[in-house]
């Protein structure tokens, strides 16, 4: 029997038992991806990330290499499995203990982490995501059809429209907390709608208070609690169309509907022709370690 590693952690939260779960395989170079995918499934998670090591010579040069699985399929990025995961390089691995910052090797390119404090029970780092692709815009009567709520519980002072950091997400900013917090996407429309868009996913969001928004994210057959990819899409969006400052640190709560909140911190800077730096923050806490068999 072949004997797999992995540790489980809970990201975008430093209380355990909140915010977005992750396992992490912390030395998976003798899986093949379709095992990968199995153990994917098997850990029933949003994501499961899966380390490669290299040399260590050849991960200073082009990051540690990691690949990250749904229950579905390979990601070429995620916000919370980049966070998640170099935490755990940064809090378990001795050539990268206390670093200020840890590179990830992922499909999409090199992803870079900083961190902002001595390694605690929680750590705290902020990843900087590619700049961002603005793509299709959308009618709000149709994705409102899509997403199973009344055109009204949408804003109507901003488009619909799909951002990419790496992954795209149609943003969907609704009119208030309250709408928000009604919504119940059916997978089958959602994903009949988004196969003829550039979009992936939708990712909808409220305004809560100065400096908060609110956030949802169902797809597949449920929520998921914090969505980093989708988070840095979301100030890209709200830098471009004057809802924050550039460079002003604001605050998405999601996962409360749930019962899992999460608190993502995000920026990024405009220049009046393109948004660029865009920074995605939170905690990892550390829950559980264990192991998988396979023949």
């Amino acid at each position: 029997m072949r004997t797999f590693e992995y540790r489980l952690c809970d990201v975008f939260t430093d209380t355990r038992f909140r915010g977005n779960q992750l396992a992490i395989f912390e030395d998976a170079g003798g899986l093949t991806p379709d095992e990968m995918q199995k153990l994917a499934c098997e850990t029933n998670l949003s994501e499961t990330t899966f380390i490669i090591r290299r040399s260590l010579e050849m991960e200073r040069l082009r990051g540690v290499r990691v690949r990250i699985f749904t229950t579905r399929e390979e990601l070429p990025f995620a916000g919370h499995p980049t966070l998640g995961t170099s935490a755990f390089v940064r809090q378990f691995l001795p050539d990268y203990a206390d670093r200020d910052s840890v590179t990830l090797e992922l499909n999409v390119g090199a992803a870079n982490v900083r961190f902002t404090q001595p390694s605690h029970e929680a750590v705290h780092g902020e990843m900087t995501q590619p700049d961002p692709v603005f793509g299709q815009t959308y009618d709000r009567g149709a994705v409102a059809a899509a997403i199973g709520v009344p055109a009204d519980d949408l804003a109507s002072e901003t488009p619909l429209q799909t951002v990419s950091t790496g992954l795209p997400y149609c943003i969907v900013p609704f009119r208030s907390v309250d709408a928000l917090s009604k919504l119940r996407i059916t997978p089958s429309a959602a994903e009949e709608y988004l196969r003829r868009s550039d979009a992936k996913f939708f990712y909808c969001i409220a305004p809560e208070l100065k400096g908060i928004w609110r956030a949802r994210m169902q797809f597949y057959n449920g929520e998921d609690p914090a969505t980093g990819s989708a988070a840095g899409c979301a100030i890209s969006y709200l830098v471009r169309y004057g809802f924050a400052a550039s460079d002003e640190q604001l605050h998405i709560r999601q996962g409360i509907e749930m019962g899992r909140p999460s608190t993502i911190d995000v920026r990024a800077k405009f220049d009046g022709v393109s948004v660029r730096e865009v920074r995605v923050g939170g905690s990892t806490v550390f829950v559980a370690k264990g192991r998988f068999f396979l023949e």
